[in-house]
């Protein structure tokens, strides 16, 4: 059974995929189809439309406000820096986001983001003498940049 804010997500995610990548909700709206106060769906919002996720969500309060999630596609600029940035380091959290986000794209498949995520794992990277950060960066930016190479084989 999910819970609140798994179905809030994924009908968020189910208007994003209806409306092209771009909605505009009121939070009073979602509160009330949800049966639940705005500060529930602020949490959804906050944990699970970041932009290390792949989403960028504009708010402006009042009584004409709005909330605007915007998913970005592989090609935004945004997402990019996340997948080729000069930052070598990543977080296991960011870099679950970032395969999970990829499988939804249906660029990978969920085996191979499933292979993916065994390898950025923290009992895979668990050692003294390892800065697992640094490791898991350096092992995502290498499998990403070879995936993403139109020439691999």
């Amino acid at each position: 059974m999910s819970t609140l804010a798994d179905q809030i997500e994924s009908y968020i995610k189910q208007l994003l995929s209806k409306n092209e990548g771009v909605v505009e909700v009121k939070r009073g709206d979602l509160a009330s189809t949800f049966m639940c106060v705005p500060s529930q769906i602020n949490y959804v919002l906050e944990t699970r439309f970041t932009t290390q996720q792949g989403y960028i969500v504009e708010s402006r309060r009042g009584g004409g406000g709005y909330i605007r999630i915007v998913r970005l596609s592989l090609a935004d600029p945004q997402l990019v820096n996340l997948i080729k940035g000069k930052e070598r380091r990543i977080s296991r959290q960011n870099g679950e986001f970032l395969i999970k986000r990829l499988v939804e794209e249906e660029f990978l498949t969920k085996r191979e983001g499933m292979i993916i995520l065994a390898l950025l794992d923290n009992s895979v990277l668990e050692a003294e003498h390892i800065d697992a950060e640094s490791l898991r960066g350096a092992m995502l930016n290498t499998l990403l940049i070879n995936l993403l190479r139109e020439d691999f084989i």
